[in-house]
């Protein structure tokens, strides 16, 4: 009977070493999880619409800095447009421009929208919703961050006293997309006197202040220039170009430039 007990015991003792060792993984088996997003291989545009003149619109400006934060080491390309339709209703945004309503109409007609709003968001050109849905917005970024791209886009920017040139390369690029370059203000704040934020100061990030497209060259490499306003300061301003494909508004490729390299007039 003893030796019956020694046996169970050691049988028992053998079968808990075997379940604890199915549980334990060398490190290099491990599984690795967002390999996507850890490469890098994936990005994920952010297309804020917005507008001073909107109640509705600061909790999304809100949600779009919080992000910008965030995420400032990954990925993640914000674009905070100013739409100009709000300014005939009491204030007039000093942001806006047809420009940037024109493109978020452009938006409506590329998602089947039978209308615009504001705040809207749209991410990588495919996904729009309300632009103060967080859930919905931090998911969509995560999905493309972790959705690699065909395509690459590389920015090279030198500073004049009044321009920026822009030399870029794209790759792996669809025939029918154009490079669009938006000349980028990184933070300012706005004391709004009249309309629905009337007596509020208002911050913003990610301010598009210039926006241009031009179709791609053959080769994928070229050179454009943007005109700067006048007392920029080059550590608060950037560069965001996207390869857009012209037919459904896909965003292909992203990459982002700073201001701080400068070159003399004469060059």
């Amino acid at each position: 009977m003893r030796s019956i007990k020694i046996f169970a015991l050691a049988a028992g003792f053998i079968t808990a070493v075997m379940v604890l060792a199915a549980f334990i993984i060398p490190k290099d088996k491990a599984p690795v999880k967002n390999k996507i997003a850890a490469d890098g291989k994936g990005f994920a545009v952010v297309e804020l619409f917005t507008s001073e003149g909107c109640s509705s619109c600061p909790p999304a400006d809100e949600l779009v800095a919080r992000i910008q934060k965030e995420d400032k080491d990954k990925l993640v390309y914000i674009l905070a447009f100013h739409v100009d339709y709000w300014n005939r209703l009491g204030w007039k945004d000093v942001f806006s421009s047809a420009d940037y309503s024109k493109r978020q109409n452009q938006y409506a007609n590329w998602l089947n929208l039978q209308s615009v709003y504001t705040p809207q968001i749209v991410v990588n050109g495919k996904k729009e919703f309300v632009g103060s849905e967080e859930g919905t917005l931090r998911n969509a970024i995560t999905a493309g961050l972790r959705t690699n791209s065909a395509a690459t886009l590389t920015l090279n920017t030198q500073k004049g006293p009044d321009h920026i040139t822009i030399q870029y390369h794209v790759a792996g690029a669809e025939k029918n997309s154009d490079l669009l370059l938006a000349l980028v203000q990184k933070a300012a704040q706005t004391k709004v006197q009249r309309g629905e934020n009337g007596g509020r100061t208002l911050s913003h990030v990610q301010i598009v202040r210039k926006i241009q497209s031009q179709p791609l060259s053959a080769g994928g490499n070229g050179s454009t220039s943007i005109a700067l306003p006048e007392g920029v300061n080059a550590q608060d301003w950037e560069v965001i170009g996207l390869v857009q494909n012209k037919t459904n508004g896909e965003i292909l490729a992203a990459a982002k430039a700073n201001l701080t390299t400068t070159v003399n007039a004469s060059k």
